[in-house]
């Protein structure tokens, strides 16, 4: 596609995406034979509005936005967690099709919703709301199913032609009215239609909602999910929904629950053998993180924590109990309990990082940095270690170290943007100017500031230790960059240039 052409398609198609989730909320359920669950693609008209090669587009325009109101969770351990539970289901439904990001947003309200190319995005509220992992995982194979089942493009195909229906219907509406004189009987008339169209909407996205019901249990089942897990989730919701319209959750608003659909979704699920397994000791440490991330302040995230005896407590609890403590400052108390859940259970990454960080606050430094060594060899390259861990370095005043590891695992594993300026800044700190500017600008290119990266990558050049290799590699990179680059974007760039 043309740089012109994505100018002029992705506002239009951002503007119709929105509204209709605005409408219709895409995000969580019907038929049991599991043939039916993956049709071929043997094509629809909704690709002539959107292909999938414009939902990506969309789709990134999007999270974009999202990035920068600053709601998305940067927790790499909340990150792993759920991008880890997300792909072990997309992998049971997508057949290479389609490309998965899943991530966490600070919200009270309780919601998940996927949007166009593979983003599925879910609110620490619906997170905290599970009782179980079976139940998150069926809010994520219902959004997983959204997306392959191309729902969002069938969507504004079926909006689009129901908006030349209600038009047509209207505009007769309004011709009968004035042949007969009755202004009454031409609102009726005119309402009538809109009536019609909206409930069109509602009956399309109703078969939407339980085609994504029929693949995402079907998904859960594949992926070793306990298959009830979806309608357990539906039921939590709908018994604790009050009759006030305001207090109804937002994923109720988005995903029409009725007792009809909760049936058929428990009926679907019996058709699959019985899974009986606990929870993965992650999902708890989440939902603690989760929960001490979003307490007001630091004596609220203890006392939510301190409400049961220390005894009383799951290790997922003392855990949360720990981080609170840490959050509080209270560092000698974290420490005591770290030890304890790592000597306990040394295959649990996140223990090693909170009995790290807590003898790090201690000033025990020999001690803390022993602690991520020995982790790091038991879990090389793990995202959420080196990210604390390289934090953890720079603290200690030993970038270089800081800036090996994370480039080391960052160039093996994909980065997110938080991640790749904190990669920039143990280059700054290591002395590494070239690199550091480097760095920047591969941050602004994921945020979407073309221009703003290409500006860092000239100042890379400008470095006074740049060597022969960089010089053509970051040339190279302006040269790449400047072919996805509009025209306006161009001459801003010339622009700057001129002034520099």
């Amino acid at each position: 596609m043309s740089t012109s052409l994505k100018s002029r398609l992705v506002p239009a198609l951002r503007r119709s995406c929105l509204a209709f989730l605005a409408a219709a909320g895409i995000a969580v359920v019907g038929t049991p034979p599991r043939a039916q669950v993956n049709l071929p693609d043997i094509g629809s008209p909704a690709d002539a509005l959107l292909s999938k090669s414009d939902e990506a587009i969309l789709g990134r325009e999007i999270m974009r936005s999202i990035r920068a109101s600053g709601m998305l969770v940067e927790d790499p351990i909340v990150n792993e967690y759920i991008n880890e539970i997300g792909h072990r289901l997309a992998a049971q439904v997508n057949q290479g099709d389609h490309r998965f990001t899943f991530f966490v947003v600070d919200d009270p309200h309780i919601n998940a919703f996927a949007l166009p190319g593979g983003y599925i995005g879910v609110h620490t509220a619906l997170l905290e709301a599970t009782r179980s992992e079976d139940e998150l995982a069926g809010v994520l194979a219902h959004e997983i199913a959204h997306v392959t089942q191309r729902h969002i493009a069938r969507a504004l195909h079926a909006n689009q032609r129901q908006s030349i229906l209600s038009t047509a219907i209207m505009l007769g509406a309004i011709l009968a009215g004035a042949a007969s004189g009755s202004g009454d009987a031409m609102q009726g008339a005119i309402a009538v239609a809109q009536g019609t169209a909206i409930q069109q909407r509602i009956n399309f996205t109703r078969a939407n909602e339980y085609e994504a019901d029929r693949v995402g249990i079907a998904a859960l089942a594949d992926a070793g999910f306990d298959p009830q897990g979806m309608a357990s989730f539906f039921e939590v919701i709908s018994d604790n929904t009050r009759p006030v319209e305001a207090r109804v959750p937002e994923f109720l608003r988005t995903h029409p629950v009725s007792s009809a659909r909760i049936a058929e979704a428990r009926s679907r699920a019996r058709s699959y053998p019985v899974v009986n397994q606990p929870d993965s000791p992650s999902y708890g440490l989440v939902r603690s993180r989760l929960m001490v991330a979003r307490a007001r302040t630091p004596e609220e995230a203890v006392a939510l924590f301190e409400q049961k005896p220390y005894e009383a407590q799951t290790d997922a609890e003392r855990y949360g109990r720990a981080i609170a403590y840490q959050r509080a400052g209270r560092h000698a108390e974290a420490n005591r309990i770290c030890e304890e859940l790592t000597s306990k259970e040394q295959e649990i990454i996140a223990y090693h990082i909170c009995l790290g960080e807590s003898q790090l606050a201690l000033e025990q430094i020999d001690a803390a940095r022993a602690t991520f060594e020995r982790a790091l060899q038991l879990f090389p390259r793990n995202v959420p270690l080196v990210v604390h861990y390289a934090e953890a370095l720079l603290r200690m005043g030993d970038a270089k170290r800081a800036h090996s590891i994370l480039l080391d695992t960052l160039n093996n594993a994909p980065a997110t943007p938080e991640q790749v300026r904190l990669l920039a800044r143990t280059a700054i700190d290591a002395g590494d100017v070239a690199e550091a500017h480097y760095y920047m600008a591969e941050y602004s290119f994921m945020t979407g500031d073309l221009v703003q990266g290409v500006n860092f990558l000239r100042q890379a050049l400008q470095a006074p230790d740049l060597n022969e290799i960089q010089r053509i590699r970051f040339e190279a990179r302006i040269n790449f960059i400047r072919e996805f680059m509009s025209e306006e974007q161009l001459q801003q760039m010339q622009r700057h240039r001129s002034i520099g």
